[in-house]
């Protein structure tokens, strides 16, 4: 069966019906979320269910905000890829928004659960809450579960010490340059698509031209220098990048990667571009020559650190960025 992604439920393929479902919010799709993606998997071999993803976007704590203020791992694009590559049968992104949030519990197991997808068994989180003024709680979903014939399991996520793996860890630590850190915590290397725009042409009067992808308000990566391995269409080129530009203009500033030995007009573009490692906080230098010479050293930096690259996980590797 080839992989599935789905905007709705409202025609569910009939290969899909029956599946065993993970439903959460799942931003990162971590390490910890990968431990009930495991159960999910597992349980559907033994049921001879398809496994599927169900998941929502925007991020409910977006929609509830006077506007978006969250640091995004992953969008919903991102996550099909993770499933995917996980090795789930699909994924099902729901539209999340004020009039779907009041939907009773009793309704979404109903409509979506039952009618739509005739699911077989369902995991969540501990955590995990839905319907209107979150009723919906993994107790809620197991008495469903048993009035309506389907399984419900409840796990807890992944502890590493004393700490949970949580998206909200890797953020912060994505907005401290933290990347080994994050990285590690994802079980794989974080990477995010942009469009590749025309900028202010700086890089190239510099002598390193630079393939600049604009970001969100909420974007808060550290800004500094990373060593990155991006993918234009088949093709995985490496690079360094800048994000941040003290000595000039730093008002919400585009994503700079310069790709090594390459020289094409990839204007309009779409470039996914994945963290290898940070190379340096942002500096302000005395003068363009001291400019210069330090981006010759993040690039020997850059092309080191890319190759002693190894893959993180069997996730990581079918991600494809390292090999």
């Amino acid at each position: 069966m080839s992989f599935v992604r789905l905007g709705d439920l409202d025609a569910v393929p009939a290969s899909l019906r029956g599946a065993y479902l993970a439903i959460g919010n799942f931003d990162g799709l971590h390490r910890g979320h990968q431990t009930v993606l495991e159960t999910l998997k597992t349980r559907a071999a033994e049921a001879g269910a398809p496994a599927i993803l169900l998941t929502f976007e925007p991020h409910p704590r977006d929609v509830f905000a006077p506007a978006p203020f969250m640091f995004r791992l992953t969008d919903g694009d991102a996550k099909a890829r993770l499933a995917e590559a996980f090795g789930l049968d699909a994924i099902a992104v729901l539209n999340f928004d004020r009039a779907f949030s009041q939907i009773e519990a009793e309704d979404f197991v109903t409509r979506f659960l039952v009618e739509a997808l005739g699911v077989t068994g369902v995991i969540v989180g501990s955590d995990f809450h839905f319907g209107r003024q979150r009723r919906g709680t993994p107790t809620f979903l197991k008495a469903s579960g048993e009035a309506q014939g389907f399984a419900v399991e409840t796990l807890d996520l992944m502890d590493e010490g004393d700490e949970v793996i949580s998206s909200s860890r890797i953020r912060a630590a994505l907005s401290e340059g933290a990347v080994v850190a994050a990285n590690r915590l994802l079980g794989y290397h974080w990477f995010f698509d942009g469009c590749v725009v025309k900028g202010d042409q700086r890089g190239r009067e510099l002598g390193y031209p630079t393939a600049n992808t604009m970001t969100h308000a909420n974007f808060q990566l550290a800004q500094g220098v990373y060593a990155v391995r991006a993918r234009l269409g088949d093709r995985l080129l490496d690079g360094v990048a800048a994000f941040g530009k003290p000595m000039f203009n730093n008002q919400r500033p585009p994503f700079e990667t310069h790709l090594f030995d390459f020289d094409e007009d990839i204007y309009g573009q779409i470039i996914t571009v994945a963290l290898i490692a940070h190379i340096r906080g942002q500096e302000v230098f005395s003068g363009l020559d001291e400019l210069i010479t330090a981006m010759d050293r993040d690039s020997r930096k850059a092309r080191e650190a890319l190759a002693e690259a190894k893959p993180l996980s069997g996730l990581d590797a079918k991600l494809g960025f390292v090999g």
